[in-house]
């Protein structure tokens, strides 16, 4: 086994206009480390900063698309501390982003991150294999990139409200009819699909597509720039909880959570 098929990569290629982004760790079901998360930012940057490429597809190996964060190399006694340059795009869009349009394509597992990093795309191809589930406060903590406030923007209030709270899993159906994917295909196609539909948006005119996304953008800032402000807020109430370290244990020790609201 590679080193990069034992620690997870991101592979990037173009075709024509589109400029492919790939996540790699099908071993851990692609949880992501701290260092494949520099790697997708880094991926980004290089789209955005890429004047041939007009339209991003982010998609994932193998049978899943992400089950969220490799939890001990963020949390655990060893874990990896990694700051991406502060000019990079942010694949959360939460920070620096880009004004082209991203397509996003998800099969299998799609937890946590997985849902955040679609929701920063435009629009998203989802298998009939997708499964979604936001369950950050099953451990104990909560949503800290982006799906406190672009869930709502996508489905609405109680949708939105109906997922965050009760933690559950639905399928790629159920996040049809609420809007929080655009298509749903069989297994196997969603790459496909979201290419073909990259490679009709990059057949129109780029200055154009940028501009209308920027003044849509424009339209939720006020909104957007409050709830990304309120991230380190959240971040301060939770992670330091005695129910954030009893959730982080349970998932390690893979046993249901015991909390006690402390």
């Amino acid at each position: 086994m590679t080193d990069a098929a034992k620690t997870g990569t991101v592979r990037t290629e173009t075709d024509g206009r589109v400029f492919r982004i790939e996540v790699d760790n099908v071993a851990k079901k692609n949880a992501f480390t701290p260092d494949m998360m520099e790697k997708l930012s880094e991926a980004f940057t290089a789209f955005d900063a890429d004047d041939e490429a007009w339209v991003a597809v982010l998609c994932f190996a193998g049978d899943h698309t992400t089950a969220g964060l490799d939890m001990p190399k963020f949390f655990g006694p060893t874990r990896e501390r990694r700051d991406s340059p502060a000019g990079n795009i942010d694949p959360f869009a939460l920070k620096r982003r880009t004004f082209k349009p991203v397509v996003a394509a998800v099969q299998g597992l799609c937890l946590t991150i997985g849902i955040e990093m679609m929701l920063a795309a435009d629009i998203v191809v989802a298998a009939d294999t997708a499964r979604f589930c936001q369950m950050e406060s099953r451990r104990g903590i909560a949503p800290l990139g982006g799906a406190h406030f672009r869930f709502l923007t996508r489905t609405g209030w109680g949708n939105a409200m109906y997922h965050l709270m009760l933690c559950d899993e639905f399928d790629a159906e159920r996040a049809l009819q609420i809007g929080l994917v655009q298509e749903v295909v069989p297994a196997g196609q969603q790459v496909a699909r979201a290419m073909e539909l990259a490679r009709r948006i990059a057949g129109n005119a780029p200055i154009g597509i940028r501009a209308m996304k920027e003044a849509a953008l424009h339209y939720i800032q006020a909104g957007e720039a409050t709830a990304i402000a309120c991230i380190p807020g959240i971040h301060a109430k939770v992670m330091g909880t005695e129910d954030a370290k009893e959730g982080i244990r349970s998932f390690v020790e893979r046993r249901e959570a015991r909390f006690t609201g402390r």
